[in-house]
């Protein structure tokens, strides 16, 4: 993930001149996109903090998941996703965010969302951005490959 480090340092200077700041709900990730900018020196000009909301009730009770939205579409959704970022926002009051949800398996894939089905959204202080994602292989290359769309993605947004 050489060309991930790249990326994500770019974005850490771009943020620190424009003193901005970043945070992350992950779920289906468990930190490793936290882990991404934290290896990097000057993370902390930026990312004040970050939350793994891995249970539906942490989502709901510290990022406000509408628990009719976990209900009526599940926590790997477009409309819980859309509530994370909005929840770790104002939670931490950072100017971006990015919130994923999905199932990295091997367990716990349906019909209706296999193995693989991951959604990642990206906040910015003008507009907010779902992405229906679908990955392929193990558990470990379902994180990996979350992982790195979401920080491309997080730089094509921020078009520096």
């Amino acid at each position: 993930m050489k060309n991930i480090k790249n990326i994500t340092e770019k974005i850490i200077e771009e943020l620190t001149k424009n003193k901005q700041t970043i945070t992350f709900a992950e779920s289906c990730t468990g930190g490793r996109i936290a882990a991404e900018f934290t290896a990097i020196s000057g993370a902390s000009n930026i990312l004040n903090g970050s939350c793994v909301t891995y249970s539906n009730e942490i989502k709901h009770l510290w990022l406000g998941v509408e628990e009719k939205i976990l209900e009526n579409y599940g926590a790997v959704s477009q409309q819980c996703v859309a509530q994370m970022l909005e929840g770790i926002q104002n939670l931490a009051g950072s100017d971006y965010a990015i919130a994923v949800s999905g199932i990295a398996g091997p367990t716990g894939g349906t019909e209706e969302k296999p193995v693989g089905t991951v959604y990642i959204g990206i906040q910015t202080p003008f507009s907010q951005e779902v992405f229906h994602c679908f990955f392929h292989g193990d558990r470990e290359q379902i994180q990996e490959q979350s992982v790195v769309f979401a920080i491309e993605k997080l730089n094509e947004v921020l078009n520096f």
